[in-house]
């Protein structure tokens, strides 16, 4: 199994109800593509060093996974560049 620690930025101009829909489903679509969370954590709302998409604040979320393949993180790379209601996302293998 791979391990991978995923960060990503939802907008702030979001209700919180609508920001807790947006994780949830990005959590969804890793877990439905054979994806195991193993722990999640959210950073809360931080100020951007640069402005993005005319935002300069954002909620930040890390959550690290363990996948036998990279198809379930490849959905979620392809999902989180369409998506506009994410800023920015990061993936990142953890080496053991």
């Amino acid at each position: 199994m791979k391990k991978y620690e995923i960060m990503f930025i939802v907008k702030t101009t979001l209700s919180s109800d609508d920001i807790n829909k947006v994780v949830d489903n990005f959590k969804a679509i890793l877990t439905d593509n054979g994806a195991k969370i193993v722990d999640s954590k959210e950073m809360g709302q931080r100020e951007l060093a640069y402005e993005i998409k005319k935002c300069k604040t954002g909620y930040y979320y890390v959550v690290v996974v363990e996948a036998s393949d990279d198809k379930a993180i490849s959905e979620f790379d392809r999902l989180a560049r369409i998506n506009k209601d994410i800023l920015r996302h990061l993936i990142t293998k953890i080496e053991d």
